[in-house]
């Protein structure tokens, strides 16, 4: 399986931008669609975005205007461009991997996931 890594979290308050980045290794990056995650304390894991093989991206109603995905095959690192921060984006974000093209994802298409990354948006 590909292994996954992300970076650039931290603290910023609300109103501000954050760019995170994920690193993959032991696989080419060109061959996976990629998604973004999040899950605060005491929730879910929640759906924030995907970008697939083609370069075409999809984000959840929560974050559409805000959020901004990328992914540079070159560097095989994939990243989640954030702005206009609010305290709700406060997470743990995790990148994953999927070997599925599709129009639509579910949580259980991607196979491979990273560690997380800390966000917290203060007010």
């Amino acid at each position: 399986q590909v292994q996954l890594v992300e970076s650039g979290g931290g603290l910023v308050q609300a109103g501000g931008s954050l760019r995170l980045s994920c690193a993959a290794s032991g696989r080419t990056l060109s061959n996976y669609a990629m998604g973004w995650f999040r899950q605060a304390p005491g929730k879910d894991r929640e759906f924030v975005g995907t970008i697939r093989r083609s370069g075409s991206t999809y984000y959840s109603d929560s974050v559409k205007g805000r959020f901004t995905i990328s992914r540079d095959n070159a560097k095989n690192t994939v990243y989640l461009q954030m702005n206009t921060l609010k305290p709700e984006d406060t997470a743990v974000y995790y990148c994953a991997a999927s070997i599925y093209e599709r129009s639509y994802y579910s949580l259980t298409d991607f196979g491979s996931w990273g560690q997380g990354t800390q966000v917290t948006v203060s007010s």
